[in-house]
């Protein structure tokens, strides 16, 4: 990762602060951005290295993703980690529950990349990694019918890009993670006990930690992936084996 600099959404918590941290340790310089301004200030100082920016940013905010993007140079990566969790039965689920989701789980990081790759800030040879969901093409949890549409429309416009964007040099793909142990799972809608009752039925007897994800991310960053495009990786200690 030496020498790269990257563009992080979501870098306040969970996955997306991870793959921040993991990046900088590697050698990246760090673009972070999230809506918390004092939970990506904390982010930023665990970052190893100088040169690291940090822009304050919601990405639901047409005139704040123009300006995170005008704000921004010559990127070699961009993980695409913003996005809501979101459980409620189907037949409550209205238009407009399901559209906040869709804007913070598909259009947003979508209007992102299309930006950035309009805006020629996306460098030949760049990768764009999308943190997409096994909750969204493998496992149909109930309760989780919007949140899982949000992931599998994110996954296949990825999969779009990564076809369209292939002629400039540009590589475009997902990680599937399946229950990750961030505070996104925590939100009081499923106990402890449940969550441990769950947990107890992966192959691997636990959820995955955001470092796992963050691994696997810095793969299709890095040069090691540079044959690499379309595709989706699977982490989710072996729960789709079940």
């Amino acid at each position: 990762m030496s020498g790269k600099t990257i563009l992080v959404t979501g870098a306040s918590s969970g996955i997306g602060r991870a793959a921040a941290v993991w990046c900088s340790r590697l050698g990246a310089t760090l673009v972070i951005t999230g809506r918390n301004a004092e939970r990506l200030d904390a982010t930023l100082s665990d970052l190893h290295g100088d040169g690291h920016r940090c822009l304050t940013c919601d990405l639901a905010v047409t005139e704040e993703v123009e300006r995170l993007v005008a704000e921004t140079d010559s990127l070699d990566g961009v993980v695409l980690c913003a996005g809501i969790g979101f459980t409620l039965p189907f037949q409550f689920g209205t238009t407009a529950k399901i559209a906040d989701v869709m804007s913070a789980n598909f259009f947003s990081p979508t209007e992102l990349l299309r930006l950035l790759v309009k805006k020629k800030r996306l460098k030949r040879g760049a990768s764009v990694v999308a943190v997409s969901s096994m909750g969204g093409t493998h496992f149909f949890t109930v309760g989780n019918s919007a949140y899982g549409a949000s992931k599998a429309a994110l996954e296949s416009m990825m999969r779009f890009a990564a076809r369209e964007l292939a002629p400039k040099g540009i590589r475009v793909n997902t990680v599937l993670p399946a229950m990750i142990d961030t505070p996104l799972i925590h939100r009081g809608t499923v106990s402890d006990e449940e969550h441990a009752a769950d947990a107890a039925t992966y192959p691997l007897k636990r959820y995955g930690r955001p470092e796992e994800v963050a691994y696997a991310i810095i793969y299709l960053l890095s040069d090691a992936a540079a044959w690499v495009t379309g595709t989706s990786m699977v982490i989710d200690g072996g729960k789709s084996l079940v």
